[in-house]
């Protein structure tokens, strides 16, 4: 994306800003409505062209004569007032209307309120946007414009979009861990803006490119603003910085396209979140991932039968920690008995989990050690009925300023075979659980400016982990790097970033996943002082309290 398209959007940013629309959600979620509907003008030159080749298209046009006046490119040119009632009394009610035409929009469009206020604010953000030829920009560069504005907005002071995105070096590195590809099904229980479901959707796009480019976890262009031609000349300046790789996938044939637009699945509770998130994937290429509004924890959600039974081969969330739901309100599919949200969506995930399918989720560090019946039942299952490959904890701060809850990521799989089966063969082949400690996610962990943590490129525990992971996975899983639990390391080793725990180490430990209780063990530093000195100086110390007694003595 360029400084002029940045600009442009800067512009937009501050112009809704200071004309009310200052919640970032709301602003969001308008700016949303505003680029489906000229995404559907462009779309829509398609038919004018098809008909003046004498071409049928095999989809209905959504604007026929009668309802041309609907087009972006018709109502563009109004302004005042006049503008300002003609999008939101005829304009959203119309899209609203496309039940049979396009479900899609339909849905998008469905109980969408129009928040504009001031119309000389909505024809300048119009009139900006019009600037944009959506239909000659790939799906990257969309993309990038829409994660460019929710990326902006949630790092603004007081701004709340921040609790429904994960960050993205986390989002990164969690899908390089699962790693999707063609043909696998990717679901998010709690998709807030859609983050999970792009950022698999760019990691299997670039799998299929001919051509990739690295790009910093800070975002486009950030290498030209630390002073750096290029992202290769920032990794030597910093090279702890964390990049991920992206490509337009040009390798993938129509087929796969179509199997990638079926394979993304998303639920949240939020109307709003599910609009922003279909736009999030709009603009990256997939106008039909399946999102919809559903409570995937409750028995009256919203969920249907197909979507309680299906089972997903990818599954990637960072979902609500707090909350108790009441019990009649619970799914009854599920395998726990608790109300606590962060147990109920392990519940989920691990239910609806594929054979042979992979998991990475965030969970609250509560979740790993405690002592509850309903806890220590699911992490026993979790153990021995799944391949637990890692507990990776996170730093401290990697929520703030929304949260500060200590957290981890939990990598699992589901094996092809018989669950009990694999118990039993798992105890005994004392199978390793990897526990891996980052320190520094690439943001310091305590300060907070403009809203955002403090960027430290060059503390950035996470490349070093993906390496890590690659040997461990290398291995079919056998083999983790770092010592074993509990290991009292030599005098001069240094602490360990990694370590590991059999299952019957885990068992006997009350199924346990907390990394600090099977965390080697450093010898504590020798003293250098002569031991000799030491003792000479104890005696004289000794001797002289002894002489002041006896002096004491002698004057009573």
């Amino acid at each position: 994306m360029d400084l002029q398209t940045r600009q442009k959007l800067d512009k937009i940013t501050d112009t809704m800003w200071s004309g009310g629309l200052a919640n970032p959600i709301t602003y969001v979620e308008q700016l949303s409505y505003l680029l489906y509907l000229k995404l559907l003008d462009e779309a829509e030159n398609q038919h004018t062209q098809a008909e003046l080749l004498g071409i049928t298209l095999d989809r209905p046009t959504l604007f026929p004569a009668q309802a041309k006046r609907y087009r972006w490119s018709e109502w563009r040119f109004k302004s005042g007032r006049e503008l300002l009632d003609f999008v939101s009394d005829e304009v959203f009610p119309y899209m609203a209307s496309l039940v049979r035409e396009a479900p899609s929009v339909a849905t998008f469009f469905a109980d969408a309120r129009f928040q504009f206020e001031d119309p000389h604010v909505f024809k300048e953000v119009v009139d900006i946007l019009d600037t944009f030829q959506f239909a000659k920009l790939g799906p990257d560069v969309k993309g990038d414009i829409f994660e460019y504005q929710l990326l902006k907005l949630q790092n603004q002071a007081k701004s709340d979009l921040g609790q429904f995105r994960t960050p993205r070096q986390l989002r990164q590195f969690m899908v390089q861990l699962v790693d999707p590809d063609i043909g696998d099904s990717i679901y998010d229980p709690a998709c807030g803006t859609g983050g999970f479901l792009v950022e698999a959707l760019d990691h299997i796009l670039a799998k299929y490119s001919t051509t990739t480019r690295l790009v910093p976890i800070y975002g486009e262009g950030w290498e030209e603003r630390q002073g750096c031609s290029t992202v290769e000349a920032a990794l030597e300046k910093f090279p702890r910085l964390q990049t991920y790789r992206r490509g337009i996938g040009d390798r993938l044939a129509k087929d796969d396209w179509r199997k990638l637009e079926a394979s993304l699945y998303g639920h949240d509770v939020s109307g709003q979140m599910v609009r922003v998130a279909l736009m999030n994937l709009v603009l990256h290429g997939v106008p039909k991932a399946r999102i919809r509004r559903a409570n995937a924890l409750s028995e009256t959600g919203g969920l249907t039968e197909d979507d309680k039974s299906r089972k997903y081969k990818v599954i990637l969330a960072n979902p609500p920690f707090a909350g108790l739901l009441p019990k009649d309100s619970i799914r009854s599919d599920l395998p726990t008995n608790s109300k606590k949200s962060e147990l109920l969506f392990l519940a989920i995930m691990m239910d609806a989990l594929a054979p042979g399918g992979r998991c990475a989720v965030v969970v609250p560090e509560g979740l790993l050690f405690g002592s509850t019946g309903s806890h220590i039942e699911l992490r026993k299952k979790l153990v021995e009925d799944f391949d637990l490959h890692a507990v990776i904890s996170l730093p401290a701060g990697v929520f703030k300023p929304y949260a500060g809850v200590k957290t981890s990521v939990l990598v699992f799989s589901k094996p092809l075979e018989h669950a009990k089966t694999v118990a039993l063969n798992r105890m005994n082949l004392r199978k390793p659980i990897w526990f891996y400690d980052i320190k520094n996610d690439g943001y310091d962990p305590d300060k907070v400016s403009g809203g955002g943590r403090v960027e430290t490129p060059n503390e950035n525990g996470i490349p070093a982990l993906l390496d890590a992971w690659a040997t461990f996975k290398s291995t079919d899983f056998q083999s983790p790097p770092g010592p074993q639990a509990n290991t009292l390391l030599p005098a001069d080793a240094t602490e360990p970033a990694c370590w590991w725990a059999t299952v019957a180490k885990i068992a006997d430990s009350d199924y346990s996943l907390s990394a600090a209780a099977y965390k080697p063990v450093l010898p504590a530093a020798a003293n250098p002082e002569d031991p000799l000195q030491l003792i000479d100086q104890l005696i004289n110390l000794e001797t002289g309290i002894i002489a002041d007694l006896n002096h004491l003595k002698s004057k009573l």
